[in-house]
């Protein structure tokens, strides 16, 4: 069995980990937690997102954030753009890479944005084109691809065909999301072979919620078969809101401590990485979700 031998960690706290808090969390600490990630290795720094802040109030400092980091030359800062409003909005803010999101699942796709998937998915086609045009690289994530809240198990088939769709209409990667964390190795690995036969491997990354538990196992199963991007949210912080039970993203702590005893570089600094967390679950007053980093800061102590 060849594994990788050097995995791309996506980091999502800022965006993903953030967006449900109830208590709005201070722009600075925002920023401080990038400008913190970015000097710990982390290269690839999911930031905020270009939503209406009636929806989503959590991201409505959006250009703020986007301002008062400290780009590292070495790090790249996608933020999420659900229309064409939010993409004009980003590309003002200085994005240089932004995510649009797809659902695997008709009735998720229904009660989360109040459309169809094809529907959902010819939304995205201005935005795409816009992007394009202004040689924005653009990154797809495909929810429920397991599993969802409505209607139960999604076939393999249904998340491969939303994987093309938005592959073949220029996403340079497509994020595999197990949204409600429902997911084991062996339904892991039949999504992904069924993705890897319409959009190549490499272009393919997992974004696995860790509500039964299952998540770090599933990046494993995932790496069995050359998977080699993640997202990964810094302490486990988020979740799903449309999900009822459904706890938050593995935490890259986790995430970097099993790819390191695998031998597999990720270019991240474990000790700093386990130091943001703690530090940022004292912030948000929330506890730190990272075992790892909770027993690295616990013998470091």
């Amino acid at each position: 069995m060849s594994l990788p031998s050097h995995v791309k960690i996506v980091e999502v706290g800022p965006r993903d980990g953030l967006q449900n808090e109830k208590q709005v969390v201070p722009t600075e600490t925002k920023i401080e937690l990038i400008n913190r990630l970015a000097d710990a290795g982390v290269r690839v720094i999911e930031a905020t997102s270009f939503v209406s802040p009636k929806w989503v109030p959590q991201m409505g400092d959006n250009s703020a954030v986007m301002a008062g980091i400290t780009r590292h030359p070495a790090a790249v800062y996608p933020v999420l753009t659900p229309n064409l409003q939010g993409f004009d909005a980003a590309v003002a803010a200085g994005a240089t890479e932004v995510a649009i999101f797809g659902a695997a699942s008709e009735a998720f796709s229904k009660k989360n944005i109040n459309c169809s998937i094809a529907e959902s998915l010819k939304r995205f086609e201005p935005v795409v084109s816009a992007a394009s045009a202004l040689e924005i690289k653009i990154r797809g994530y495909v929810s429920c691809v397991v599993g969802c809240p409505y209607e139960g198990a999604v076939a393999p088939e249904q998340a491969a065909s939303v994987a093309k769709t938005l592959y073949d209409m220029g996403c340079y990667e497509v994020s595999l999301g197990d949204t409600i964390g429902v997911g084991n190795p062996a339904s892991i690995q039949r999504v992904i072979e069924a993705c890897a036969r319409v959009v190549p491997i490499e272009k393919l990354a997992g974004h696995y919620h860790d509500t039964y538990g299952m998540a770090i196992a599933n990046i494993y199963a995932s790496l069995q078969l050359g998977m080699a991007v993640f997202d990964a949210s810094i302490a486990g912080l988020g979740g799903c809101p449309y999900a009822k039970g459904a706890s938050g993203n593995i935490a890259t702590e986790d995430v970097v401590y099993l790819l390191q005893g695998l031998g597999i570089e990720t270019g991240i600094d474990l000790a700093k990485l386990a130091v943001i967390g703690d530090w940022i679950s004292s912030a948000i007053n929330r506890p730190n979700g990272a075992k790892a980093g909770r027993a690295l800061c616990a013998s470091a102590a």
